[in-house]
């Protein structure tokens, strides 16, 4: 196939600068004072036998990020966005993101610090923007590169194209499909390395890549063991996870800590991609209030809870929000946990103090932060260069328009005016490849962004280009027509808050016609009130049979929603970016632009 890019995206998941931007530091119950100041020189007998000329404690960097998803350029809408609280109990917005931004808040939080480090918390890369992900995301490692990352863990979205494609970014080489994409130039890979401790070839049995890795530095060693969350399968395609294994995140890391310590290191980090839920969407929001770890809730809780002490610090991700607390270790031990939200925002400066006697971090104080990548410095220019380069090249593909809007489509909600167009969209194409297509359903993971008004680039306000509805839906899953029984339908719709979804619900989105009652002060199947359930203004049969528009990852149960994988009558379609693009075409235009839907199709008592 010719090297000449080709709009290849991912299939799916449907699932920083010390002055600048205010930060909540995280101290909580980690509050005595060590032997002596950080460091700076103690008395003899604080200093490691030989090294008198060297202070007993030195303070670690640890800058962190996760989440980036190829963000390179600023991300739009509410996804550039980031919360602030007030001293006055007021919020505000900030805009936040851009590699060229991020890169110069990094290289300023490491000026005056030779103990610097910096890691991420996976997704990396997948549902990247069209500017990296038209080219398999080598935009991204290369813009890592530069950023100087030394470590990451793996992500689920790291796994989008599959393990061999992984290996590529991580070892180097031209796609095997696509080729290189610029002229006498091999990609060259991540000068970092990516673990996955708990991937494991199903063959072998032994990680796909490295578990862990240590950072040195005179005498200095911190050990970071990488981890992707245990249910990866559960939301990365089949396709994606073939021939892997995922084993459980704390057995895994607990084991490689003690391997660690085994060979004398004992200050140890894990890159941990699985998250929390604080109580308020605010970055600086004081998750440790009343108590460590009191504001903060979801799987990361009872993992941290449950990692050995060894460990000193988790960075975390994959639920893209954003906090700085400490949970207690099984010891009863406080233990700083953060997670700087998604695509750039924001970035976490945590101060790990390294004890040279003993070869461990001394927990007594372990201050972590969380701080915006505002977009009032001045850009990187190395960034710049890169993205004026690269985007370049996806130009021709990108800048097409492909539709007009009237306003902002947001992707904010229980039920978002951008779902519920995509759902329209891949309901009219389903009609036309049957027309006894009755509805579509649409996971929300698997939309990444919103469609905005204001012009990105030179194509005028309103204006939709297939770069930007690339970003929305970046997959390159298949719309795919099933058949269910009415009774398999509800079911559908009460997976969304029952299984694996109990916790934290994956409300699909839906088509236009489909209207239904979500009561979330109830528990269990019963917040999906089935009385309520009505296609066209009509009750739905049980025993009759409907025709149901989906993606390729839902159609193969993604996202807990098993009875998805169980319809018959398939017929697969054209991919899913292609059916939204060949909707907005034919329903709108420069002087009749498409309003946004009014995604008032679920009613939501006490929406989360």
């Amino acid at each position: 196939m010719s090297a000449t890019p080709q709009p290849v995206r991912r299939r799916h998941r449907t699932t920083r600068f010390l002055a600048v931007a205010a930060g909540v530091t995280t101290v909580g119950a980690l509050v005595a004072a060590l032997p002596a100041s950080a460091g700076t020189s103690a008395d003899s007998s604080a200093k490691k036998p030989g090294h008198h000329d060297v202070p007993r404690y030195q303070d670690v960097q640890l800058l962190s990020f996760n989440d980036l998803h190829g963000n390179l350029e600023p991300p739009s809408g509410s996804s550039g966005r980031v919360t602030e609280n007030q001293a006055d109990g007021t919020t505000k917005t900030i805009d936040a993101g851009g590699v060229e931004y991020l890169a110069t808040h990094l290289r300023q939080a490491r000026q005056g610090n030779r103990y610097s480090v910096t890691a991420a918390g996976g997704d990396m890369v997948g549902a990247s923007p069209l500017i990296s992900g038209l080219f398999h995301d080598e935009p991204t490692i290369e813009a890592l590169n530069k950023l100087d990352l030394d470590v990451t863990s793996v992500g689920n979205h790291e796994f989008d194209e599959g393990a061999k494609e992984l290996g590529r970014l991580q070892n180097g080489g031209c796609h095997p499909t696509d080729g290189c994409y610029v002229k006498g130039k091999k990609f060259k890979g991540a000068d970092f390395p990516y673990l996955a401790a708990n991937v494991l070839d199903e063959k072998t049995k032994k990680p796909i890549l490295k578990p862990y890795w240590v950072w040195k530095k005179n005498g200095v060693k911190v050990g970071f063991i990488g981890v992707t969350l245990e249910d990866t399968p559960g939301v990365v395609s089949a396709e994606g996870v073939k021939g892997l294994k995922f084993k459980d995140e704390v057995e895994t890391i607990n084991k490689y800590a003690k391997e660690l310590e085994k060979q004398g290191v004992k200050s140890v980090v894990a890159l941990i991609h699985e998250g929390g839920l604080p109580a308020s969407s605010s970055y600086n929001y004081d998750c440790d209030s009343p108590g460590g770890g009191d504001g903060i809730s979801g799987p990361i809780v009872d993992i941290a809870k449950n990692v050995t002490p060894k460990v000193d610090a988790l960075v975390t991700g994959h639920t893209h929000a954003a906090y700085a607390c400490t949970i207690d270790d099984p010891s009863g031990k406080p233990r700083t946990v953060t997670s700087a939200a998604s695509f750039g925002r924001l970035y976490t400066d945590t101060t790990l103090t390294y004890d040279r006697l003993t070869g461990d971090i001394a927990r007594t104080a372990v201050p972590s932060a969380n701080h915006v990548v505002t977009r009032d410095v001045a850009k990187a220019p190395d960034m710049t260069e890169l993205i004026t380069k690269w985007g370049t090249l996806a130009a021709p593909i990108g800048n097409k328009p492909i539709g007009y809007i009237s306003g902002d489509v947001s992707n904010a909600g229980t039920e978002s005016p951008i779902g519920d167009l995509i759902a329209d969209a891949q309901l009219a194409y389903g009609k036309e490849l049957d027309p006894g297509t009755d509805l579509a359903l649409m996971n929300p993971g698997g939309i990444r962004a919103p469609l905005t008004y204001a012009a990105r680039g030179a194509e005028g306000d309103g204006v939709v280009t297939y770069a930007e509805g690339f970003t929305v839906q970046p997959f390159a899953n298949t719309v795919n027509l099933q058949d269910f029984t009415g009774a398999q339908l509800v079911q559908v719709l009460k997976e969304q808050v029952t299984g694996t979804n109990a916790t934290s619900p994956k409300v699909l989105q839906i088509s236009s016609g489909l209207t239904y009652t979500l009561d979330l002060t109830k528990s269990g199947a019963d917040r999906v009130v089935t009385d309520s359930i009505q296609l066209n203004g009509a009750a739905i049969d049980p025993a009759a049979t409907y025709r149901v528009a989906t993606n390729s990852f839902l159609a193969g149960g993604g996202d807990g929603f098993t009875t998805l994988g169980q319809g018959t009558g398939d017929l697969v379609g054209d991919d899913d970016l292609a059916a939204l693009e060949k909707y907005l075409l034919a329903n709108s235009s420069a002087t009749n632009p498409i309003a946004p839907p009014a995604a008032n199709r679920i009613t939501v008592i006490n929406s989360v």
